[in-house]
């Protein structure tokens, strides 16, 4: 039996703040290699004789990130969009729901985070087989990962009698994040850390959550009986979601189960939850220091120093993280990094957009960029994918000045449609009805220059937009 790998990619980072915002989580981001945490995700479980192709779980903000990063990679998901943030219950039971009207409700559901690091896909996989032979048995399987030291920021399994299928074992008891004390009696004791992803039957996670969360059971079925085909993902009910209670799954379910097993992972696994996190799972040099984009250190050691915007040196610093992006610089010693979603809370209360959003913002025709601003002007970058469609809008206080400078754009004014070339521009008056497109096969970028009264990105009057935003 084919294995449905369900992706669960809705959530937010802040503990990697600033790299990780609201408008662009962690789970789209290359943190550890060329490929997003998602991507690499993906990529353990590819389709072919042991999987299908993967179920994604998202919210509307993000489904534009999951189906292009997986497009990219060569895979073709099924996309389920949550109306509403409901924790990780509801949206495990709507999944397990859609995989059992689809497959079968038999079907073995891999449900995965997409945020976490796995080094050795080979192991991760070995240990799928002996969960989904556990799960044929009729148990919900999570992955148990041996620990290397006694951490207080995991949640720990105590393994119970071994089960027929070698190598599971029934769960005698999960454990919360413990004090470091019993953090090293567990470690003694041979607990395992708790993955927080495991392997089920479609139909017996469903018929554990109407036992235990009948009422979250319910709406999520009932969003997926009302689901409708929406730009080619698939919309739940939003109505009958939103009515279920926000819970999560370790709690709504996992932890109150009889028919909860476990496998023992081999493999290098870490829910990347801090940079501290980041630092120990990197390549780090002769001493001991962890960079990535442009940085330069001297006399310098047991660091993580990232850039994706300026160049970054050091000079005699010892176990210190520096974070430099286009807008923000985070610096702290490396012990600290447990205080950084504190300070995000401070900075949301400071109303710092640098909370929220990054320089460069995503839509789903591209990007923007905003590289230059007065009182009465604005300059940005645009880059539109192929194919790409802005909305058919108009502004009432400023007029836009579009210059290209690769590709060649497709421009629809009220009297004529027309296109602009490499080295062209094209003025567009205030309170003109226009629309950009990139008929090419090449990305299409342009700088766009704005002028008025009033230049935020709240004046905009959408008249037909093909991505049905509002």
């Amino acid at each position: 039996m084919k294995i449905v790998p369900v992706v669960l990619a809705g959530g937010t980072g802040t503990r990697l703040w600033p790299l990780s915002r609201n408008s662009l989580p962690k789970q789209f981001l290359a943190l550890t290699s060329d490929r997003t945490l998602f991507q690499e995700t993906l990529l353990r479980t590819p389709p072919g004789a042991d999987f299908h192709d993967p179920v994604i779980v998202t919210n509307n903000d993000y489904r534009f990130y999951a189906q292009r990063q997986a497009e990219a990679i060569g895979m073709k998901p099924t996309v389920l969009l949550e109306p509403a943030r409901r924790d990780s219950a509801p949206a495990l039971v709507a999944a397990a729901a859609y995989v059992a009207r689809r497959y079968g409700p038999q079907t073995l559901v891999l449900a995965l985070a997409s945020d976490h690091v796995v080094l050795e896909a080979d192991k991760f996989r070995q240990a799928v087989a002996t969960a989904a032979s556990a799960a044929a048995e009729g148990y919900i399987v999570t992955f148990g990962i041996t620990p290397d030291s006694p951490r207080t920021s995991y949640g720990y399994i105590k393994l119970g009698a071994p089960l027929a299928a070698d190598g599971a074992y029934q769960v005698a008891s999960f454990v919360e994040k413990p004090d470091a004390a019993t953090a090293q009696r567990y470690l003694d004791e041979g607990y395992l850390w708790n993955s927080g992803n495991f392997l089920f039957p479609a139909d017996l996670l469903v018929s554990e959550a109407q036992a235990f969360e009948p009422e979250i059971a319910a709406h999520a079925i009932q969003s997926v009986e009302g689901a409708e085909e929406d730009l080619g993902f698939v919309r739940l009910d939003e109505k009958a979601f939103r009515g279920a209670p926000s819970k999560s799954i370790d709690f709504a379910v996992l932890e109150r189960t009889s028919r909860a097993a476990a496998v023992r992972g081999t493999f290098t696994w870490s829910d990347v939850g801090s940079w501290d996190a980041v630092h120990e799972i990197g390549e780090s040099d002769g001493d001991g220091n962890v960079t990535k984009g442009a940085v330069t250190l001297l006399d310098s050691r047991d660091n993580y120093v990232r850039s994706d915007g300026p160049l970054v040196t050091c000079i005699g610093l010892d176990s210190v993280t520096v974070v430099a992006t286009d807008d923000a610089v985070l610096v702290m010693p490396t012990n600290r990094s447990q205080d950084v979603k504190g300070l995000v809370n401070t900075l949301k209360a400071s109303n710092r957009n640098e909370v929220e959003e990054h320089l460069t913002i995503h839509r789903p025709w591209g990007t923007y960029q905003t590289v230059c601003q007065g009182e009465r002007f604005q300059v940005k970058k645009l880059v539109v994918e192929p194919d790409g469609i802005l909305s058919l809008q108009k502004h009432h206080h400023r007029a836009e000045h579009w210059i290209v400078v690769r590709g060649t754009a497709e421009v629809t004014l009220p009297d004529r449609q027309f296109t602009v070339n490499e080295n062209e521009s094209i003025y567009i008056p205030i309170g003109t009805v226009h629309r950009l497109a990139n008929p090419g096969r090449i990305p299409l970028e342009l700088i766009e220059v704005q002028t008025g009264t009033y230049l935020g990105e709240d004046d905009i009057v959408r008249l037909d937009d093909v991505y049905r935003r509002n």
